[in-house]
């Protein structure tokens, strides 16, 4: 018989969107150009050209999208706010028309039961504020605090879970230093001096967002995370192992619980060439905001080797997709590799290092190769991926962990970023020709989890 594993009561259940991903409405009602806008119109950054012009169209379709979510049974929606369409300059004249959309969608979220959470930053930063240094220019900390009191200001007398940034390490290293997200830039230098503005922004964030939306108020940030497995036990491949690990984890979760930046990483980053982050006495206290909840987004993790410093490197490689196979794992339309022990691992390594007061998983799920036939799409390894996942979760919470909720990504098919439309993450599919929403089977699937508060092997 197929063991049911349980999920604690009050667990929230949400699907999740980004606004550049959905929104579209890029050049109406006052909305300023976002760097994503820049990024996706330059020839060669997207795949196919594609843009996030329209996406979804969600700014004209919430309603329809709302009433997608109740017959979910969702209790909960993430989607993060387009800062340019509030402040089309970053800063200064706020965009009414802009602001008001996300007042009804507020209310209209709250009118179908559903509870809001916003992330006030998912890496649309204005162009303008590019246009001065972005995220490498301390003065946008001072930018993104107005915008956050602006929003804070119209929305926190019904809002009360925010999430200041999605995945800062992202924005930093993929935009700053990779160079395949925008801002475009390869600067190891600029990435380091980016992320820690961001943390500063972050922790700024927090007492503004507590003071608008009063003391229930539940205060995060969003962080892209996963075990780093090394190879062998070869002393070589497991050091590597540990630099990934500070890389992507350490470095910005030792800030955001008050033990600074970690000395190795410092160290390896001068190797490679980087200078440390321009920083002031009392930006790590600030940082270290005593936050709410820790969000996880968790896609895979990474199985590690040695590897030399160069451009591309910085004495840690990890297996391609092609490796992966080979050693029999599944991999996604990603390339990723299916790995839900990787969740539990990664989950209950936070709540030993660093005892949160809650996690939510933020962002959880996979692209597929979806197709629509008759009308549907069955897409039975989504719903396994999900299944398995969801198990991993609940083993998390058994061991200790304080997992309050579970937002699945994404809501429905969006422009992927540098993947266009390409990629499929959502469990409802997008006809991106007609805007025609069609729940896949793994909708239906979260559907019943949803009812039961439960999930079956």
């Amino acid at each position: 018989m197929a063991k049911t594993y349980h999920f604690p009561k009050g667990f929230v259940w949400g699907g999740a969107t980004a606004s550049y991903q959905i929104e579209g409405a890029a050049f109406v009602d006052g909305r300023g150009l976002s760097i994503w806008d820049t990024f996706s119109h330059t020839p060669g950054k997207t795949l196919n050209g594609d843009t996030g012009d329209v996406a979804c169209d969600h700014y004209h379709r919430w309603r329809e999208d709302i009433q997608l979510m109740k017959e979910l049974g969702l209790g909960a929606y993430r989607f993060s706010i387009a800062w340019p369409r509030v402040l089309p300059r970053g800063r200064g004249r706020v965009n009414e028309v802009g602001l008001a959309f996300y007042d009804r969608l507020v209310d209209g979220l709250l009118e179908a039961g559903i509870t809001p959470y916003i992330t006030l930053y998912h890496w649309d930063l204005p162009q303008a504020l590019q246009n001065e240094g972005g995220w490498v220019n301390r003065a946008t900390v001072d930018a993104f605090s107005e915008y956050t009191k602006v929003v804070a200001d119209r929305l926190g007398d019904r809002v009360k879970h925010w999430i200041t940034l999605n995945e800062p390490w992202v924005s930093a290293w993929v935009g700053h230093s990779e160079g395949r997200h925008a801002p475009g830039l390869k600067d190891r230098t600029a990435a380091l001096q980016a992320a820690h503005h961001l943390l500063l922004a972050h922790g700024r964030a927090v007492p503004l967002l507590r003071a608008a939306s009063g003391p229930k108020a539940e205060v995060g940030i969003t962080l892209n995370v996963g075990p780093q497995y090394p190879v062998s036990l070869n002393p070589e491949d497991q050091q590597a192992a540990i630099y990934a690990d500070g890389h992507l984890n350490r470095w910005f979760l030792d800030p955001l619980f008050g033990k600074g930046y970690p000395t190795d990483m410092q160290e390896l980053y001068a190797k490679a060439g980087a200078r440390p982050p321009v920083t002031q006495p009392a930006d790590f206290s600030e940082i270290d905001a005593h936050l709410d909840f820790i969000g996880v987004n968790y896609c895979f993790p990474h199985f590690v080797y040695a590897a030399g410093i160069d451009d591309r490197q910085m004495g840690w490689a990890a297996l391609s997709p092609e490796q992966h196979v080979a050693n029999g794992r599944e991999i996604t339309e990603m390339g990723w590799p299916v790995v839900p022990t990787g969740f539990t691992d990664i989950l209950t390594r936070i709540q030993r290092d660093y005892s949160p007061k809650t996690l939510y998983i933020t962002e959880n799920g996979c692209a597929m190769a979806d197709e629509l036939v008759d009308g549907a799409v069955d897409d039975p390894r989504r719903v396994a991926y999900y299944r398995r996942h969801l198990i991993a979760v609940r083993r998390a919470i058994d061991e200790g962990t304080p997992v309050k909720g579970f937002f699945a990504w994404s809501l429905m098919d969006n422009f992927e970023w540098g993947w266009g439309y390409s990629k499929r993450f959502g469990i409802v599919y997008v006809n991106y020709a007609t805007q025609q929403r069609i729940p896949k089977a793994s909708a239906h699937f979260y559907k019943q989890v949803i009812a039961a508060n439960a999930v079956s092997e």
